[in-house]
């Protein structure tokens, strides 16, 4: 008898950095069977990644045989009863299942079995599935640090009772297979579902081996042949009753627009969204739940699913939401808005900034929990998916103040409608239904809503994370814009009465680097490429290069966030951040600094304009530069890139000592990563023009004299790469950033890694 068995958190560790949050899954999702040998009863996995899909029983039986299971324990029998075998489980509960003890750090953190036990209040049984759980002690052992707060890795230390020991509880669910009422549909990469993928040996000749399968829940209409028909059973979701409000309400009014995309695929109230009963534990199997976790930092959110690993079957959707990420969102608005005239005033344009932009992350969360994945295209007819990563959409009025009333979007996007219709429509008897699917798709795309995905983002202008726009450098000089203008009235304002006036610092960071993914969308068209997921027959356009304007005006966009007078801060937001008093010490959430415990005001543009260069001089993009111009002179090639960054650099103006500061760190900052480039790009082209490019530029620095401290230094940097062609090159020079991406949750470090995107395999999607 088969069955499946996942497990996941019953009570979190609270580190953001460290994972392991309450409600979280863990660990894969696995079909197991018992199988009795003598006195001892195995648990055994089998093989689902090769089968052969035929009537012919020795034909399944020589691939079974061909590749390994894996029994993954095996248990005494301590007594039997008419047939039935009492084991002792407590040896395969009380371990370490999913290696929580590795991610513990710093130190080393292992299992203590004397301080673990069954945790019995979440130990249940039902006709269909057992739950059981443990609750897991892991000890420091000598030698090792217990990770306090405020620096670059939120340890043990700092979330936990003590360092010495972290409590957490591990849940196992066993689940009975679903039955074979289940039908499966194919996978298409252009319609944005994961997918389940195996390998089947009884393919016939010609036919391809790999079976793929889309990850869906299963809903069927009460009435076939009806148009629009309520579900036999709808899919039903429940949100974390310790949620408050009026985040709750958010939530559920997000999570509830899935709705509307089912009613385009001929459902009535097939998909719902309630408050989870006290008594329903977030782990029990039979239900879809929304979670609301607390973390010491703000952290990811993500959406999860238990799929049944025979057929894409979603068995549970497990949305984890983080709790900060409200409180970011508020941060983010206090910045652009500067809305505390008074000091003492609550402007409730902050909360529904905030608010709105949870509804499309619980609706986002969900949307991977019924299957589907990230869609950054840019489309023309604006934002057409919860899928995406949306940024806040503010304009600029004509009087200088800034109108979001369209911060975030509202209600389920057209792809979305798409996806779903593709993913659960129900057809009737006879029809054609892989012609039905196509066509689906193909209307869409004649419709410009499309499907790009996140491999998609770094190389193509269709695909940003975190942007707006289709002209992405259009959209990169008005945002600068709004920042321009929200940067001269930041100040006090920025911050409540009786705050410690260091603490405007915190609303500054996310204003100050207000255009940092509008950068990364902006670079992608340098270099990129414009293309489909194109089959044979579908009459798309697989690829094109994009068109030299496009590449050259997001080049000039480009240059623009390193002019100095761009990168400065005005006197008045300097005179008023003082050193951190006590009890409010610096943080990661801060710009790093040079100066002590005194504000820097050249780190931020430092840290600005290294994201800016390093964005422009991704060894991949340099390569397709070095590729596009061989293939087509009227496009950019490296050589003109590199003199664009140098001249908006070294030939930068500047009208004040201070801007001049900044221009000299921004020299420093193009010159460190040619080097870098130079030294460690892949293609050997482009370490040939890097390397050229910086003859040119050290023979322009010597000209300008003995007089110049700056520029000597910087020609004596170039001498010595030149003359030293094996030393190592690292691009960590520049001081890191805060963290960033994406919008209101960390990654440690923004400027030297791309976000974490959702992964096509296992059994969930990582969020934001």
């Amino acid at each position: 008898l088969e069955m499946i068995h996942f497990s996941g958190f019953g009570a979190g560790l609270g580190s953001n950095d460290l994972g392991l949050d309450r409600g979280a899954l863990r660990g894969g999702t696995q079909i197991v069977k018992f199988e009795r040998v003598g006195r001892r009863v195995m648990m055994v996995q089998p093989n689902y990644r090769f089968r052969a899909l035929t009537d012919n029983p020795a034909e399944a039986r020589a691939v079974t045989d061909a590749f390994a299971r894996s029994i993954l324990w095996g248990f005494t029998a301590e007594a039997e009863t008419d047939g039935r075998v009492l084991v002792d489980l407590t040896g395969f509960l009380v371990r370490d299942a999913v290696n929580a003890g590795q991610s513990m750090r710093p130190g080393t953190y292992r299992l203590d079995q004397s301080r673990s036990s069954i945790y019995m209040e979440m130990t249940d049984a039902f006709p269909t599935n057992t739950e059981l759980e443990v609750e897991l002690t892991f000890t420091r052992q000598p030698g090792g640090g217990g990770g306090g707060g405020g620096g670059a890795l939120e340890g043990v230390g700092s979330v936990a009772a003590s360092g010495e020991a972290a409590t957490i509880r591990l849940h196992h669910s066993f689940v009975a297979l679903p039955d074979d009422g289940y039908e499966t549909r194919a996978y298409d990469p252009r319609a944005g579902f994961g997918s389940v993928t195996f390998q089947d040996y009884a393919a016939p000749l010609g036919a391809p081996m790999t079976q793929r399968f889309i990850r869906r829940h299963r809903l069927e209409k009460r009435t076939p042949s009806a148009r629009v028909s309520e579900a036999v059973e709808p899919i039903i979701y429940y949100l974390d009753p310790g949620a408050p409000e009026p985040m709750r309400s958010a939530l559920l009014d997000g999570a509830r627009w899935w709705n509307q995309a089912f009613e385009a695929a001929g459902y009535r109230d097939a998909f719902q969204v309630m408050i989870r009963p006290d008594s329903i534990s977030s782990l029990d199997a039979r239900y879809n739940v929304i979670n609301w976790v607390h973390r010491s930092t703000r952290g990811w959110s993500t959406g999860g699913s238990v799929t049944d690993p025979r057929t894409g079957e979603i068995i549970k959707g497990v949305v984890t939401l983080g709790s900060l990420r409200v409180r970011q969102d508020y941060l983010m608005a206090e910045g652009l808005l500067s809305p505390y005239t008074e000091g003492d005033e609550t402007p409730p344009e902050l909360a529904e900034w905030s608010l709105a932009r949870i509804r499309q992350l619980a609706a986002h969360e969900v949307g991977h929990t019924i299957g589907l994945g990230h869609n950054y295209y840019n489309s023309g007819n604006g934002r057409i998916s919860v899928m995406d990563y949306p940024h806040p959409l503010i304009a600029l009025n004509e009087d200088g103040s800034l109108d979001f009333s369209e911060v975030y979007d509202v209600d389920i996007g057209d792809w979305d409608k798409v996806a779903i219709t593709y993913g659960y429509r129900e057809f009737p008897s006879g029809d054609d239904e892989d012609a039905q699917l196509a066509s689906i798709l193909s209307v869409a795309w004649g419709d410009d809503i499309r499907y790009m995905t996140g491999q998609d983002a770094s190389i193509s202008p269709q695909a940003d994370l975190w942007a707006n726009g289709t002209d992405m450098g259009h959209e990169l000089n008005r945002m600068m814009d709004v920042r321009a203008s929200a940067l001269e009235r930041f100040g006090v304002q920025a911050i409540q009465s009786d705050m410690p006036m260091a603490t405007i610092e915190e609303a500054l960071v996310p204003l100050y680097m207000h255009h940092r993914y509008q950068v990364e969308a902006t670079a992608s068209a340098i270099g990129g490429v414009e293309y489909t997921y194109a089959v044979r027959g579908d009459g798309l356009q697989p690829f094109l290069r994009v068109s030299a304007d496009m590449q050259r005006g997001a080049l000039d966009a480009l240059m623009r966030t390193l002019v100095p007078a761009e990168l400065t801060l005005p006197e008045s937001v300097l005179n008023v951040i003082p050193p951190r008093p006590p009890g409010f010490g610096r943080h990661r959430e801060l710009f790093p600094r040079y100066t002590g415990s005194a504000f820097d005001a050249v780190t931020p543009a430092v840290v600005a304009a290294g994201h800016t260069v390093a964005m422009v001089l991704e060894p991949t993009r340099a390569a397709r530069l070095v590729q596009q111009h061989t293939f087509d002179p009227s496009l950019p090639g490296l050589e003109e890139v590199l003199e664009g960054l140098f001249e908006a650099s070294m030939g930068a103006s500047a009208n004040t000592e201070y801007q001049a500061e900044v221009k000299r760190a921004v020299e420093g900052v193009v010159l460190a990563r040619v080097m870098w480039l130079a030294r460690n790009a892949s293609m050997p082209q482009v370490r040939a023009i890097s390397s050229a490019s910086l003859r040119r530029s050290h023979s322009e620095l010597l000209s300008r004299g003995q007089s110049e401290a700056h520029a000597q230094m910087l020609a004596g940097d170039i001498q010595r790469f030149l003359d030293r062609p094996g030393e190592v090159v690292t691009d960590r020079v520049a001081p890191s950033a805060p963290p960033g991406s994406p919008i209101g949750e960390p990654a440690l470090d923004w400027l030297g890694q791309m976000e974490p995107w959702c992964s096509w395999l296992g059994d969930g999607w990582d969020g934001f």
